[in-house]
């Protein structure tokens, strides 16, 4: 397992295989996929760590696993991957972090840490997030990490048309 980053309280890693029980969790969970048109299927969660596992080999960074210090908890992932918006691909911020430890700040603090890393380690000079239009809590977090607000979009997502709201964040040059 590769350590990525590390916060006060958090570290990320690359997800492994072993990962699939404690991301399907979250991942297959109708609770936690609420703003997804379904749950993931078993296959979709092992694909899923896959195609991070691809991302890593391809552009050196994508989705890690989110782990609580201390107790070794494995909390969800949080990262980077290549997303195509409207026909451009760029780098966006993405996280999914356990229902049960929602409101706790651990999204923020781990998304916080992707934005320094996208910009101190990899040079991007721009992050986008998106979400579905109504997932409050994702915006939040995104604002909280001084994203801001860019449009609506709509994108197809695991064969459904969904109304996406687009945030960003701009490098600061020092």
């Amino acid at each position: 397992m590769k350590m990525i980053l590390e916060t006060e309280r958090l570290y990320l890693r690359e997800l492994i295989p072993e990962d699939s029980d404690e991301l399907a969790k979250i991942l297959s969970d109708p609770a936690s996929m609420k703003y997804y048109p379904s749950p993931f299927s078993r296959k979709q969660v092992e694909d899923w760590i896959g195609w991070n596992r691809e991302n890593y080999r391809k552009f050196g960074h994508g989705l890690w696993a989110v782990i609580l210090k201390g107790e070794d908890v494995f909390l969800g992932d949080c990262g980077i991957t290549m997303q195509e918006i409207e026909g451009e691909t760029v780098p966006e911020l993405g996280y999914h972090i356990k229902g049960e430890y929602g409101n706790r700040g651990y999204a923020t603090e781990a998304a916080g840490a992707c934005l320094e890393y996208a910009f101190q380690r990899l040079d991007y000079p721009v992050l986008y997030t998106y979400t579905k239009h109504d997932n409050k809590p994702s915006i939040r977090v995104a604002e909280k990490n001084g994203m801001e607000f860019v449009k609506y979009f709509e994108k197809q997502l695991m064969g459904e048309t969904v109304k996406e709201v687009l945030y960003r964040k701009c490098r600061r040059e020092a």
